[in-house]
């Protein structure tokens, strides 16, 4: 066997290579093998960002370690069917020959494969068999989105049952780990400064530092929010902001309301995200988007919207489909204007061509969030942007806020939580607002209506816009921003915008100037006042949070202990104020 197919693969196959990478292996690639070749490792872990180019990295060690004797097959485990079909191909580049219709069932494959693609799901379903695989035959293991072992304890057991015979295990991750305690097979953890194990990385590459490299695009996230209204199973009928201060309950019932096909929020949506395709079109000719929904019904129906908002019908991808691989194929090789899918397009899944998404879907989980945010922000030529278009839901704003995070696997709960009832409440707030509710868990309800209005942009920790109309001057400045820009001039201009749309509305005169009447200006009520204050200081913590690496969160706590008061969402526009002051002090300070 010989590696130098792999030695000439792309650093991001089967994407093109990102601007001034080609024909070689990108620095971090390039680093993680030097670590591995030297240590020679039985148990490996790689955590990059979507984007980066694990499978090229895998393919690399697999090529050297079967070039050199020291396994004898190959064994990839993938968290879907496509997946699988995707690894073959890009195996079969370099020369490592895969069978990804490999079963249990058949338990049998051609001598002229070197190795075999399964899902997790096979191995809970047969792990005798790979065990016995691999104590027949040196075998190198890739565990691909290695958390997925974690999706039940039986997969969990089956995955370590199946592979500890194995000779070598490679385990790869993009997204941040799982949120329950339950240890992920053949992961490293070690206690941190706090005593919780914590999971170790041998190689570590996150989205901070490949954005600052070129290898993944920025991402604007546009948030639309508006007036909800709904029919309770008791027959109220209940009227509420989308990101406006809300229980989790009403929160989760605003939000399904928005995605509702018969509204007016998903239409105005989908009509602005298209416009933004087109001006990234522009320059991108083939660029695509793809709208993730929550279920099926949904996904048809988005797709009637689409087909009536820009005259194509756009390509619809259910998981339960048998040529659903071969759809998502088609796209990714064509230029037509949109897909729609629910969820198997949510992770792994390579549509290179993917830069304007809307996130229409009631899954709220930090781990979901990442993956779907990671089909879009892989490069192929410098300067390309991404666009996601989602509700103003608290726990997803926060999600964009963190993009720069990096995350590990903690198995329990800091010892001496309890000492601090400040952090203790944080912590108790945070979970109950990041517990993902479903459609049975919500109880029945009737969505009467919706109107979507543009909030504001989230890039590179900060906020910029004011709330427009949709269809308005001010939401365009930002749907036209130019779709090739480097990341420090997306960050000028989104300045520069809200500067230019400030200075305008300062400048208008008061009253309606079509009646000829000047009316007094009105005061701003509370809610808006609070509003105004809260995203100052969100962007405020944002900023801090790029100048110091402290999570958003803890900075908020910080700020909590200093002033007083109950958590931002309760608290008076008084206290906020106090917290903008008090950050401010905080910056001056240091300098």
């Amino acid at each position: 066997m010989s590696t130098s197919a792999a030695e000439h693969l792309p650093p991001a196959y089967p994407n093109r290579a990102p601007w001034g990478t080609a024909g070689r292996l990108r620095a971090w690639q390039a680093a993680a093998l030097e670590d591995y070749l030297a240590r020679d490792p039985r148990d490996y872990l790689a955590v990059a960002t979507p984007g980066a180019g694990k499978t090229t990295f895998a393919l690399r060690i697999a090529a050297e370690l079967l070039a050199r004797k020291v396994v004898h097959q190959l064994t990839i485990v993938a968290p879907t069917e496509h997946l699988k079909r995707q690894w073959a191909d890009a195996a079969d580049k370099v020369g490592i020959t895969v069978d990804p219709m490999f079963t249990g069932r058949k338990a049998r494959t051609s001598r002229d494969y070197t190795g075999v693609a399964v899902t997790y799901a096979g191995v809970a379903a047969h792990p005798m068999l790979h065990r016995a695989r691999c104590e027949n035959r040196r075998t190198l293991v890739i565990l691909d989105e290695v958390h997925h072992a974690g999706d039940s304890l039986s997969w969990g057991e089956a995955t370590r049952e199946a592979f500890e015979p194995a000779a070598r295990r490679l385990a790869l991750t993009g997204t941040p780990f799982r949120s329950d305690i339950n240890p992920i097979p053949f992961v490293t953890y070690a206690p941190d400064e706090r005593g919780v194990p914590r999971s170790v990385a041998d190689h570590s590459y996150g989205y901070a530092e490949a954005l600052k490299d070129g290898v993944v695009r920025p991402v604007l996230f546009l948030a639309y929010s508006g007036e909800m209204r709904w029919r309770t199973r008791a027959g109220d009928e209940v009227s509420a902001r989308l990101g406006e201060p809300l229980t989790k309950d009403i929160t989760a019932q605003a939000w399904r309301t928005a995605l509702d096909p018969h509204g007016d929020w998903i239409p105005s949506v989908l009509q602005a995200a298209d416009t933004r395709l087109t001006e990234v079109r522009r320059h991108v000719p083939d660029a695509g988007g793809l709208v993730i929904a929550t279920d099926q019904e949904s996904a048809r129906a988005y797709a009637a919207l689409l087909k009536r908002v820009c005259g194509q019908a756009p390509t619809v991808v259910l998981s339960d489909e048998p040529k659903a691989s071969k759809k998502i194929a088609a796209f990714s090789e064509g230029d037509d204007r949109w897909m729609v899918a629910v969820r198997m397009v949510s992770e792994g899944v390579d549509v290179p061509r993917l830069a304007v998404g809307v996130y229409a879907t009631a899954t709220q989980t930090p781990l979901f969030f990442a993956q779907a945010i990671g089909r879009f922000v892989r490069v192929r030529k410098r300067g390309e942007t991404a666009s996601i278009f989602l509700p103003t839901v608290p726990t997803l704003l926060s999600y964009a806020g963190e993009m720069e995070t990096s995350r590990d696997h903690v198995l329990g709960k800091p010892p001496g939580a309890a000492d601090d009832p400040l952090a203790a409440e944080e912590a108790l707030i945070a979970a109950a607002q990041r517990e993902e509710t479903g459609p049975e868990e919500m109880g029945p309800f009737e969505a009467l209506g919706s109107d979507a209005s543009f909030d504001r942009v989230l890039y590179d920790g900060g906020e910029f816009g004011t709330q427009a109309q949709t269809g308005s001057a001010e939401e365009a400045d930002y749907l036209g921003i130019p779709g090739l820009l480097e990341p420090d001039q997306v960050a000028v201009l989104l300045r520069r915008r809200q500067a230019e749309q400030q200075a305008a509305r300062d400048a208008a005169p008061p009253g309606d100037s079509s009646s000829g009447e000047t009316e007094r200006p009105r005061d701003p009520a509370v809610y808006e006042q609070i509003a105004v204050l809260r995203r100052e200081l969100n962007g405020l913590v944002g900023a801090w949070h790029h100048r110091t690496g402290k999570p958003h969160g803890v900075i908020h706590t910080e700020l909590r202990k200093a002033c007083g008061g109950p958590p931002a969402a309760l608290a008076t526009a008084a206290e906020i104020q106090e917290r903008i002051d008090t950050i401010r002090s905080w910056a001056i300070s240091r300098g």
